[in-house]
């Protein structure tokens, strides 16, 4: 089992090492790869899962179609005479080398492709592993296609004037078997040298069209174009060409082809011939002139600028007029004297608020009534020429300067004043506002805000009302569940009242804004103003104090418990609820609830106390609530408190408390009536011979309605004993039997009577030698209070000894100390015996004991008067013998001795006599031995359980014998192959010496 499992854990880690290693695997660009001769041909390959250091090397080798078997190197990062013959001079002069991107990712570049490079392409990367473990090499295929991509545009000199259009064509084919995508793009290449050409206008692979950076502008207008005419043709517009737009234009076009990763590639591009523009600008013989008939001007007036235009031949020329304000367009006039408007400025040109026209063609006039503070600034005027009326390109364009125009603002003829009549309220008072208008000519709109001071710049709607009478509420307003129905009413022409009928707490102190608007002299007229307001919270000086006169009463008698609440505000108008607690003395749990008073004061009962309610009354008296608590009870002791909740006026129905305060714990203390039970506590004896007894116990004085428990106690003889409970008897009558006597034949000898009033006594059926101990009493007195039974008081009687009286002669025994000591699993004897004979008619019964700590011994064996066997303790049936050698010996066999057989024992031996035939049987005598003490010693150990208790020396000798074994057939076998050596060398000499004797015979014979 041992080997099979360090095998399994062996190759469960050899797994884990493997999955945990790093596997090499070289990755190169995906397959097949189409591209066209002449072209600059790159390919990826990269390496991961690698050892060693962090730059790799690569070598690039080709499997040509004509020996697909055959390698031909072509370059490496390592070796420069990798390369073979046919490659050595391109890569000497780099018209094949590798491009590192980084230490394990590298690039082959292949400047001109030619057709015979066709094949497939291996990427390697020589090992720096500790072992070999992955993938070393990859493989692509390049495909070398005809390069048929053609671009052709005649070859032009055009010379325009500003403004005019030029269209050029470009005729661009391909004849590729392979699916491809053509871009076709316009470029304007301006000066010499190293100058970029500018992107204009391109129809991408996507058949996109995107222009360059300078005529995006231009394409969104429509001003530059690129149309496909039939299958190759591919025409450029552009209209109303600029002094920017000249410099030399060519077409590109670009055939691109998608790779097996999902990528385009681009595998030829061609340009055409470059075709040259010059463009001539018009003069600049253009002026503006702005001027204002007045520059300041107060809110309310009239403002006109005019714009004169001076340009030779003006009559014959067309111009377009755009009225600027801090550089933001106002209005333009077009050349035909058509207006258009911002659309912040159409509404006030429908008012006849604003006008822009065209007087003549050099003069353009605009108009502005009733301005405002945002009509101040610097005004302009741009011209712009036109070819013709309905052209988009201008020729040239001409601002005048700036002219500044200043609007002073005009004070307000609205007076406000706002005022409260509850400048300081508590949560849940409603809260007036009143806000009086003046200087108002007519009808005003108004807003009331609440400025929070906890968050300093932020404003809350309250409600606004419009000139037409119409109101709403803010967001924060329309719950009239939370503040109850917000009133907003115009008094009078010029005072409207504002009414929160209940406030939610601190969080609506703060000011309120009354803000009111007129339209007047073609402007909104303000006024505003604020007045503070103080909302207290209803927890700012909740307090309630709790307080009783009586804190220790008596039993029965009424006791009352004054809850007093305060507050820094009027308490009568308040909705206020109280809940009475109550800690029990000795607490079991969380506090109960006794009571609950409801802000509409409904009593809702606690249900810790079922009958609490028929004992409690309440009474409130302003803002103090009284509970008082008729015939006192035990299970009334303990901590008392009240709790009160207060919620906001005015709102219905009630949700959350506003706040909440629990007063000062009181404890009441419940004096039970006093005990007045009395035990007789005189020590007496009871004397018998045999048969039944009884001791008595007896009550001197007690309340006449009491009940009584009692508990009766044996005392055994040793000092230190623990009294031993026999039997108790509740006040209901109910027996409950110690430990000790709870078997079925101690329960029938041992009863519990009362035999009157005041008297109890303890039955003791067919009494014996055994019971002759001390007996005691312990009466509890009982009461019962209404819900429960109450202990008042116990008290303990005097003790009484039983003793046996017997005759004269007594038993005569050994009266000697044994000490015996015995090994574990023997048998041993204790002794006992009885000295002299035996009178006719009497018979002996024997009992034997072990000593016990607690005092009560434990009885093992017993041998009744008529001969038979008891065994108390049927786990020893087996192991105890009476053998009695003789009448008077009754001495003890204890079989297979165990270690917890120690401690000390005795027997006791009774005499019986029976008076006459057919009478009872009288005990006449009694006697026990002195004690025999047993000790017991570990069994002796012997060789067998030595080895078997040693493992290593029970392997030793079961191995042993099994190795000498061994060994002898080893040395047999050695020693056999030894003798057939010696065997077969002794036959060999014997062969030669026979050969060398026929020579030597027949040389003789020769002689």
């Amino acid at each position: 089992m041992g080997l099979a499992q360090c095998l399994a854990d062996a190759f469960l880690f050899l797994l884990l090492l493997g999955l945990t290693t790093a596997q090499r695997q070289v990755m190169v660009q995906e397959g097949p790869l189409y591209r066209t001769e002449g072209s600059h041909v790159t390919l990826w390959c990269k390496v991961s899962g690698y050892q060693g250091p962090a730059e790799q090397n690569f070598q690039w080798s080709i499997y040509l179609p004509s020996a697909p078997e055959r390698e031909v190197q072509i370059v490496s990062t390592v070796d420069p005479s990798f390369p073979y013959a046919i490659y050595t001079q391109r890569v000497r002069g780099r018209g094949i080398f590798v491009e590192r991107l980084q230490g394990d990712a590298v690039l082959l570049h292949i400047t001109e492709l030619q057709e015979r490079d066709a094949g497939q392409y291996e990427c390697h990367t020589p090992n720096t592993d500790e072992r070999y473990f992955g993938s070393y090499s990859a493989k692509t295929n390049l495909s070398v296609i005809p390069d048929t991509l053609s671009a052709s545009m005649a070859p032009q000199a055009l010379t325009l004037m500003e403004g005019d259009s030029v269209e050029l064509t470009c005729e661009v084919s391909k004849s590729t078997a392979q699916h491809t995508h053509l871009s076709v793009g316009w470029y304007l290449l301006q000066g010499a040298g190293e100058h970029r050409p500018e992107e204009i206008l391109t129809l991408s692979k996507d058949f996109i069209l995107k222009p360059g950076p300078s005529y995006e502008q231009r394409f969104l207008e429509g001003d530059v174009q690129l149309n496909k005419v039939g299958n190759t043709m591919y025409k450029l517009i552009i209209r109303g060409v600029k002094p920017s737009d000249q410099g030399q234009l060519y077409c590109e076009a670009a055939e691109w082809i998608e790779d097996p990763d999902k990528t385009w590639k681009d595998i030829s591009r061609k340009q055409t011939q470059k075709t040259s523009l010059a463009v001539v600008s018009q003069g600049r013989d253009l002026s503006v002139d702005i001027t204002a008939a007045e520059r300041s001007l107060s809110e309310g007036d009239t403002l006109q600028l005019s714009c004169v235009v001076g340009a030779s031949k003006s009559s014959s020329r067309h111009f377009e007029v755009i009225w600027l304000l801090n550089e933001m367009e106002v209005a333009k006039v077009d050349p035909h004297g058509i207006l258009t408007l911002e659309e912040e400025y159409k509404e006030r040109a429908k008012l006849g608020q604003l006008q822009a026209f065209k007087q003549s063609n050099t003069v353009y006039v605009l108009t502005i009534s009733e301005v405002g503070l945002k009509d101040k600034g610097t005004y302009q005027c741009s011209v712009s020429e036109m070819k013709t009326p309905g052209d988009l390109h201008s020729v040239q364009t001409s601002a005048s300067s700036g002219i500044q125009v200043n609007v002073k603002p005009v004070e307000s003829p609205l007076r406000l004043s706002v005022s409260t009549s509850t400048p300081r309220v508590t949560a849940g008072d409603p809260l007036i506002l009143q806000c009086e208008v003046q200087g108002a000519t007519g009808p005003v709109s108004l807003r009331w805000w609440h400025l929070p001071p906890q968050q300093p710049g932020r404003r809350v709607l309250v409600a606004t009302m419009e000139q037409d009478g119409t109101r709403s509420l803010g967001s924060a307003y329309q719950d009239r569940e939370t503040r109850g129905s917000l009133r907003l009413e115009k008094e009078s022409s010029s005072t409207f009242t504002l009414e929160i009928p209940s406030t939610l707490g601190e969080d609506d102190s703060g000011q309120y804004r009354c803000e009111a608007m007129q339209w007047s002299r073609g402007r909104n007229w303000t006024g505003k103003g604020e007045a503070a307001v103080t909302v207290s919270s209803m927890g700012a000086g909740l307090r309630a104090m709790l307080g009783s006169r009586i804190p220790t009463v008596s039993y029965g008698q009424s006791f009352e418990l004054i809850c007093h609440v305060s507050a820094n505000y009027a308490m009568e108008e308040v909705p206020v609820s109280v809940r009475w607690l109550f800690q029990p003395s000795q607490p079991t749990g969380p506090s109960q609830e006794l009571i609950r008073v409801l802000p509409t004061g409904t009593v809702v009962w606690g249900t810790a106390q079922p009958h609490f309610q028929w004992r409690a009354q309440l009474v409130k008296s302003g803002t103090s609530f009284r509970l008082r608590i008729h015939s006192a009870l035990p299970a009334n002791e303990g901590r008392y408190l009240c709790e009160v909740q207060v919620w906001r006026r005015n709102i219905l129905p009630l949700r959350q408390p506003a706040a909440s305060t629990s007063s000062n714990a009181v404890e009441i203390k419940v004096v039970l009536p006093e005990s007045k039970l009395q035990v007789a506590t005189k020590d007496s004896s009871v004397e018998i011979g045999s048969g039944n007894t009884a001791i008595e116990c007896r009550i001197v004085l007690a309340r006449n309605n009491s009940q009584f428990a009692v508990t009766w106690y044996l005392l055994p003889p040793l000092a230190d004993a623990t009294p031993l409970q026999m039997v108790r008897v509740n006040y209901n009558g109910i027996l409950e039997y110690g430990s000790e006597f709870s078997s079925p034949a101690q329960k029938s000898r041992f009863l519990s009577q009362r035999v009157s009033s005041n008297t109890f006594q303890l039955h003791i059926l067919s009494a014996n030698l055994r019971d002759g101990d001390t007996y005691y009493c312990v009466v509890e007195e009982w009461l019962w209070l209404v819900d429960g039974w109450f202990k008042l008081g116990e008290g303990t009687s005097g003790r009484t000894t039983l003793k046996f009286k017997l005759r004269e002669h007594e038993l005569q025994m050994e009266k000697t100390n044994h000490n015996i000591s015995a090994r574990e699993g023997e048998e041993v004897t204790l002794p006992c015996r009885l000295q002299g004979a035996l009178l006719p008619g009497t018979r002996i019964s024997a009992t034997w004991f072990q000593a016990q700590s607690s005092g009560r011994d434990s009885a093992l064996l017993s041998v009744r008067r008529d001969g038979t066997v008891e065994y108390p303790q049927e786990r020893l049936a087996r192991r105890l013998f009476l053998r009695r050698p003789s009448a008077g010996d009754f001495s003890l066999t204890l079989g297979t001795v165990e270690r917890g057989d120690e401690g000390q024992y005795y027997c006791r031996l009774q005499k019986w006599q029976q008076q006459s035939e057919g009478k009872d049987w009288a005990l006449q005598a009694s006697a026990r031995s002195e004690y025999t003490q047993l000790a017991t010693t570990p069994p002796e150990s012997t060789v067998l359980s030595r080895i078997c208790s040693s493992p290593p020396l029970l392997n030793f000798i079961l191995y042993l014998p099994l190795v000498l074994i061994l060994l002898l057939v080893l040395g047999v076998f050695c020693w056999y192959c030894k003798s057939r050596k010696s065997k077969k060398g002794n036959m060999t000499g014997w062969m030669m010496e026979l050969q060398g004797n026929e020579e030597v015979k027949k040389n003789l014979a020769d002689l």
